[in-house]
This record gives structure tokens, C-alpha cells and sequence, in this order.
């Protein structure tokens, strides 16, 4: 299985392979044809970068079962999607600016589809073909702010509101992968993929029969119960099943 990365090597930006402690440097694309060469560093070495550079970030809302009975609200009908800019995405060990004004501030840790190539109007049985693997990742949203000015984008569109990382991870079975969130070194999310009431496919498929999907753009598939509230300084955590922790700092 490949973990994918993106990093910054004294100024030089490239993909290369996450094998334990090392970057493996590869020479191509991840969405192509790449070989790896037998140029290597050390991960304390270098800089994670967020792992890809999506044209377009798509989040899927209230996705998780355990989430809507909590609620004791009825079971969406259809994926509940919004889109954030590619300017929100950050990488492992980058900074979450809190903006101005912002009293809330909410944390969600997601499992991320990372799509391999160009697509429209796929089918729910060829969807999982066009992924090229999952990451972790972070909706950060201004809850004060979604609340004062639907629709969600007010609240969810900021920069370094979207944390991604700190790689993309191949093979894995997105259906059925424990999630995890630690605010300051303690559990607050615990969950599986299993609960989501759409799967990684339906998504997919739903997704791509409104809008282009461009290799690289990123689905963050939603979050499970137990999001919660940030204050500059604070620590937080993302980690996914055979993928590993996104690490971000609130300033």
C-alpha cells in the first residue's frame, strides 16, 4: 500500500512515498505514470505539504447516523454537500488562523476521498475506480458565523479551514475505517465510517452527476459525533485507520 505525500525539501516542492521514517522522492505524477528514484530523506528532514492541491473542496453534512438520531432528526434523503475553496486547505502541522470575530470555532475530523482523475456522472459501481486513496482531514468551521449567515459557506470558506494530511494513503476500505479526534491530547471523537449514511460511493456518484470531479479534488465525507469548540493555542488531531494524525495548532 502507498502513503503518498507532498513536501517541501529547502524550497523544493515534490511528491515522493511515506515508508516509516523516510520520504522515498518519485519522478512523475500521482495522478500518472511515477517511478520512484533512489533519492531519499528523512521525514524530520523535510516539510509535509498538504498532499494534493484540489481544484475544489466538497463536504458532505450530517452524514453519520449515531449524528442525526442524537438529533432525533429524520435520516437525509440524499447526500447534504457544500463546497469550500481551495485557499481553506493546509497541511500536517500548519496553522488554523482563527479569523476576527469569530466566537466559535468548530472542529470535525473527516475521512477524505481524494479523486485520481477526471470524471462526470459515474456510476455507484465504478466510483471506488477513481479514487486514489484517502487522508485525514479537519472541517473547521465558524459556527457563530454559519449560523448568522446561511447558507454554510459564510461559516466554512476561510482560510486554513480545511487541514488535509499529512498523506494519502492507497487500498484502504473507505467504508470501513475508525476515525478519531484528540483536542489537546484528549479523545473527543470516536467513531467508524460504517455509521455514515452514504457511502463512499453513493457520494462519489452523486457528487460527480452535478459537478466535474478533477484529479485531486478532495470529498470530505463527513463527521461523527463529538465535534467540538477551539481556542487559539489549542492542539488538535485527526487520526484515521491505516492512514495516520493531522496535526494542527490553532493561532
Amino acid at each position: 500500500m502507498n502513503k503518498y505525500v507532498r513536501f517541501d525539501n529547502d524550497h523544493k516542492i515534490a511528491y515522493g512515498l511515506l515508508e516509516e521514517d523516510k520520504v522515498i522522492l518519485i519522478d512523475g505524477c500521482i495522478f500518472g505514470k511515477w517511478e520512484k528514484t533512489d533519492e531519499k530523506y528523512d521525514l524530520k528532514d523535510v516539510k509535509l505539504l498538504a498532499p494534493c492541491e484540489p481544484s475544489k473542496v466538497i463536504g458532505v453534512g450530517i452524514n453519520y447516523k449515531s449524528v442525526v438520531n442524537q438529533k432525533g432528526d429524520p435520516m437525509p434523503e440524499e447526500p447534504i454537500i457544500f463546497l469550500k475553496p481551495s485557499s481553506s486547505v493546509i497541511g500536517h502541522d500548519d496553522e488554523i488562523v482563527s479569523p476576527k470575530g469569530v466566537k466559535e470555532l468548530n472542529y470535525e475530523a473527516e475521512l477524505v476521498v481524494v479523486i485520481k482523475d477526471k470524471i462526470k456522472d459515474v456510476s455507484e459501481e465504478d466510483a471506488k475506480n477513481h479514487i486514489l486513496g484517502y487522508t485525514c482531514g479537519n472541517d473547521i468551521t465558524a459556527k457563530d458565523f454559519l449560523i448568522k449567515g446561511k447558507p454554510w459557506t459564510k461559516g466554512k470558506a476561510f482560510d486554513t479551514f480545511m487541514p488535509i494530511g499529512p498523506c494519502i494513503a492507497e487500498g484502504l476500505d473507505g467504508d470501513n475505517l475508525n476515525i478519531k479526534m484528540y483536542h489537546n491530547g484528549k479523545l473527543t471523537q470516536d467513531g467508524n465510517t460504517s455509521d455514515m449514511i452514504f457511502n463512499i460511493s453513493q457520494i462519489i456518484s452523486f457528487v460527480s452527476h452535478i459537478m466535474t470531479l478533477n484529479p485531486g479534488d478532495i470529498i470530505s465525507t463527513g463527521t461523527p459525533p463529538g465535534k467540538g469548540n477551539l481556542l487559539p493555542g489549542d492542539v488538535i488531531e485527526v487520526e484515521v485507520e491505516g492512514i495516520g494524525r493531522l496535526t494542527n495548532k490553532v493561532v
